[in-house]
């Protein structure tokens, strides 16, 4: 009797410990799945729609102590070839200048601003300026009157060793939200809000990538 019953014994302690283990191991399996799953907080709403121009208020203001107001260039003619009067930019410190494009949302919804946007300053069909980014920049996802800002840096006009035969100087710019075709027109406005205009050389602005920002800011 006692050579039947030692069997059974080692068995059943057998099938406890293999049960043990099992579940253990479906505890950790499951554990693991629940962390791995966690969402990304900082990745941008994949559901919200690519933020489109017309979606947006649109400012793009030159940096303070870097701009020439209206009343000071309506003596100078917009051909882009005349380097005389106040909008020079003789005297001011530094080969480069800056300005900074700003858009609004101003639905209520979210959409996302995913890469450079279009920026373009011409002087009637003549010689003309566009903004140009390197890299990719990371998509944002930008809530409702929520803000985001693009750094921008050019030549002026007066700076040494400026190639001048290819300058433009304009009171606005034409914009776009990225990979939009439709544009629209911004007026270009010193840093407290007043009519400026925007005297640059050379083929290209150099565009920072976009980061968002205080709305107006």
């Amino acid at each position: 009797m006692p050579a039947t019953t030692r069997p059974a014994a080692g068995l059943a302690a057998r099938t406890a410990g293999l049960a043990l283990t099992l579940a253990a191991g479906l505890t950790l399996t499951a554990c693991g799945t629940t962390t791995t799953a966690a969402p990304d907080a900082t990745a941008p709403d994949t559901t919200a729609p690519p933020c489109r121009t017309a979606s947006l208020a649109w400012t793009l203001s030159l940096l303070d102590g870097d701009s020439d107001s209206d009343s000071d260039s309506d003596s100078d003619s917009d051909d882009g070839n005349d380097g005389d009067g106040d909008g020079d930019g003789a005297g001011r410190g530094g080969n480069r200048s800056g300005a900074r494009l700003v858009a609004v949302n101003k639905g209520s919804g979210p959409c996302v601003f995913s890469g450079f946007p279009g920026l373009e300053i011409h002087h009637g069909k003549a010689d003309g300026i566009e903004g140009a980014g390197t890299g990719r920049p990371a998509a944002l996802s930008l809530p409702g009157h929520a803000a985001v800002a693009v750094d921008l840096r050019y030549t002026r006009r007066g700076t040494p060793g400026a190639d001048t035969s290819w300058c433009v100087r304009q009171r606005e710019a034409t914009v776009r939200a990225p990979h939009d075709t439709g544009g629209t027109v911004v007026p270009v406005t010193d840093a407290h809000g007043k009519a400026a205009v925007l005297d640059a050389c050379g083929e290209t602005i150099a565009m920072a990538a976009p980061h968002r920002t205080a709305a107006g800011i």
